[in-house]
């Protein structure tokens, strides 16, 4: 698969709008991250519902849906592939309102990894110099951490965990659904809006929406930030290979960081920086070499 310019500038594009979520996230007091990831479900789907109408894909989430009533295994892998995203939505929503949005950030660190691991073994994808170079480099610098305090913090374990073992289980499997971004995302909604209804009847704050009005808009424009970065970010997956979306990925944590410290007042321990900079080194040989790549592919006419 040769490099395509939309799919790096899609993957640039959801990372940043990913890491606008946390502060945004902060502002939906009095709800907890249960709530803010339930109603994230539910908003989501007249957001999609509206994006299908305006990008005039309606006729293609037409024919996925003919092609569940002629799939079984696709309707069978549904509930599988919103299992596995609810699970980084619910992670992912709740670390900010706790201020650990700098531990989440760290265990994001390992996904990439994941991916270029999972580029490798099961699509054969090898990586270029510069690319290999970026990987040993971000290897550094969770290795830095783990010296730094020993052990992670178990909430960056778990974040590894989902992540590194969730996200890359969820990419493959939505490759071979062959959905595109905004239908395969819309059915996922669906499976989980049954979950986010419950939640929200069984445990939303008494008078939260009267005490705190604000939410009433605050609320849809979530849903609207969440739908723009995850169907840019399920495009990306798919116009390019594994391994160099995953590395691409960087772009997110790196971004929390310094949205989780700026703005959200989370501290910092100065010699995490040895932690961070080999990340942001990675980050910046990654642009590099899809910069130099796309130039090379410009010239030969592709």
């Amino acid at each position: 698969m040769r490099l395509s310019g939309r799919g790096v500038a899609l993957s640039l594009i959801a990372s940043v709008l990913f890491a606008l979520m946390p502060g945004y996230v902060r502002e939906l007091a009095p709800l907890d991250g249960v709530q803010v990831f339930a109603q994230r479900v539910l908003w989501s789907i007249p957001v999609v519902l509206s994006l299908l109408v305006l990008t005039r894909q309606w006729p293609a989430f037409v024919t996925v849906l003919g092609r569940l009533r002629r799939e079984p295994l696709l309707l069978a892998a549904l509930p599988l592939s919103a299992l596995l995203i609810g699970l980084q939505w619910g992670l992912f929503l709740w670390a900010p309102l706790q201020g650990r949005m700098l531990e989440v950030s760290l265990g994001y660190f390992l996904l990439p990894l994941a991916m270029v691991l999972a580029g490798g073994v099961f699509y054969g994808e090898r990586l270029r110099p510069l690319q290999l170079l970026a990987v040993c480099c971000a290897v550094l610098g969770v290795l830095h951490e783990l010296w730094l305090t020993r052990a992670f913090s178990w909430l960056t374990l778990v974040t590894a965990l989902v992540t590194a073992l969730g996200y890359p289980p969820y990419f493959m499997l939505r490759r071979w659904m062959r959905l595109d971004a905004l239908s395969g995302f819309i059915l996922e909604m669906a499976v989980l809006a049954p979950l986010a209804i419950w939640l929200i009847l069984s445990f939303s704050p008494p008078g939260a929406f009267s005490d705190s009005p604000q939410l009433w808009w605050l609320i849809p424009g979530l849903g609207l930030l969440g739908t723009l970065a995850f169907a840019a970010m399920m495009a990306s997956s798919r116009l390019l290979p594994l391994g160099l979306f995953g590395i691409l990925s960087y772009v997110e944590p790196v971004l929390l960081f310094a949205v989780a410290v700026a703005f959200l007042g989370e501290a910092f321990n100065p010699a995490q920086l040895w932690t961070y900079l080999p990340i942001w080194l990675a980050v910046l040989l990654i642009g590099w070499d899809s910069a130099m790549l796309l130039r090379k592919q410009a010239r030969q006419g592709f």
